[in-house]
């Protein structure tokens, strides 16, 4: 597997794995169908980066990077990831998130937070194993389905995890 920045060729093969996500309901809380406006605000030129995994030449999964605020909170980065419906549990997922730390770490960033994982979302199981920590629940978010936010420092330094739910 290749991990790159994603190219202007690529907005097809992104196009067809995120259309797949949201009418499956598996992640991200758009309406099926996708739109060209929700693609282009999701993984458009907007972002930080834009980065795709490849295997055989074949884009199999990508995922976003960009400050999860503006202004003075714009050293947390927010990143959405998604993976071929035909490719997961391959460790696709958990090589677009370990680089996407990284990537943020490199660009300055001092944590990292993901704002609405459904709680049924098999990714989170993941996320925790990589040290992020639940720090809020939207209870009801999208359809009924409780959605959690989680967070980590970017350093490994713990920088607050035993302030988190009392930890």
């Amino acid at each position: 597997m290749v991990l790159a920045e994603a190219e202007p060729d690529d907005d097809a093969a992104l196009w067809a794995i995120f259309s797949a996500v949201v009418e499956s309901g598996d992640g991200f809380p758009h309406e099926a169908p996708l739109t060209a406006v929700d693609f282009e605000g999701t993984w458009g030129a907007a972002q930080r980066a834009v980065v795709v995994a490849r295997q055989g030449g074949a884009v199999v999964g990508a995922y976003y990077l960009r400050p999860n605020f503006p202004g003075r909170a714009a050293h947390i980065a927010n990143a959405g990831y998604m993976v071929d419906a035909a490719r997961r549990r391959r460790g696709i997922g958990r090589a677009l998130v370990e680089d996407s730390m990284a990537r943020a770490r490199g660009l300055g960033f001092d944590a990292m937070q993901f704002n609405l994982v459904f709680a049924s979302n098999p990714a989170r199981q993941l996320y925790e194993s990589l040290g992020f920590v639940v720090t809020g629940r939207v209870p009801g978010a999208v359809d009924g389905e409780d959605a959690l936010v989680y967070w980590r420092p970017l350093d490994d330094s713990g920088l607050g995890l035993d302030s988190v739910h009392g930890q």
